[in-house]
């Protein structure tokens, strides 16, 4: 048997032990690359932002309240229980929308609308207590949420922990504080920023008693600011967030802070008058491009 193997047999042992080099090399590579990713320090805080969106928590406001009237129960548990729907709206929200949006997608798609149903609501109960009692104050710095997370995002504002169930009353229209981005008109992207216009409610008015005016044009004021500020918002985002960044970050919120100003307005007036009702259809805005 000879010694030497044929030219053929040489190349085809060439041939077969390169690309069996090449195989491995490219196993060691992948391998490499699959054990890294979690390792590296990118993508080990990727993989945690990815992987666990975190638990947004709220004050608790029902240990934060006073002595709640018999007359109020009904509302102010009603209102206390609309605190906790919203707060597993956004946690479901929050699961559902990992790795959406840039590094504010977070606190202005989910903590920045929920901080304003929040306020709705608890005024809400305010006003509820302060009809026959002593009005309660300094609940609305209970209406930011923080998000817990090994740094997923970063919260902005809020504190506390948690949200009560507890005693109850009763005001209000028990609808505004609920925002939705489909109130609104359609946002689109944010290519342009366009204007925010929203209906007027000073035209759709009664009568206003004279004992009720100032409180009614100190909110009619307020709701003209709260244009103002959306309308500022909106150009200092152009571009940021998804299709439906400024229905959640910017409408809907506005929606909320409007429902809660206008009800302000009917509780003022239906003190001494009747109340004026169907304002509340008047708190969702547009974005007109």
């Amino acid at each position: 048997m000879s010694r030497a193997l044929p030219k053929y047999d040489r190349r085809r042992v060439a041939v077969i032990g390169g690309a069996a080099a090449v195989v491995l090399s490219g196993a060691v590579v992948a391998g490499s690359a699959l054990a890294g990713t979690p390792g590296g320090n990118g993508g080990a805080a990727n993989a945690r932002t990815l992987a666990a969106p975190g638990t947004i928590s709220c004050p608790d406001v029902a240990s934060r309240l006073p002595a709640v009237p018999a007359s109020a129960k009904a509302e102010v548990d009603r209102n206390l229980t609309l605190l906790q729907t919203q707060i597993q709206e956004a946690n479901t929200r929050l699961a559902r929308t990992v790795g959406q949006g840039g590094p504010d997608f977070v606190n202005n798609a989910i903590l920045g609308p929920l901080k304003g149903k929040r306020a709705s609501t608890i005024d809400r109960i305010a006003i509820a207590i302060g009809r026959t009692s002593t009005r309660p104050t300094g609940l609305d710095t209970l209406a930011a949420c923080t998000l817990n997370t090994g740094g997923a995002a970063d919260t902005g504002n809020g504190n506390g922990t948690g949200n009560g169930s507890g005693a109850g009353n009763g005001n209000g229209n028990g609808n505004n504080g609920q925002a939705s981005g489909n109130d609104g008109a359609q946002a689109g992207g944010a290519t342009a920023a366009g204007t925010i216009t929203c209906p007027d409610v000073a035209s759709r008015l009664p009568a206003v008693p004279a004992s009720a005016k100032a409180e009614v044009d100190r909110n009619l004021t307020l709701l003209q600011t709260q244009i103002q500020e959306a309308n500022t918002r909106l150009a200092k985002t152009v571009g940021q967030g998804g299709p439906d960044f400024v229905n959640n970050a910017i409408l809907g919120p506005l929606k909320d802070k409007r429902a809660s100003t206008i009800d302000r307005i009917a509780i003022a007036i239906g003190r001494t008058s009747t109340r004026p009702t169907g304002l509340d259809t008047l708190a969702a805005c547009t974005l007109t491009k």
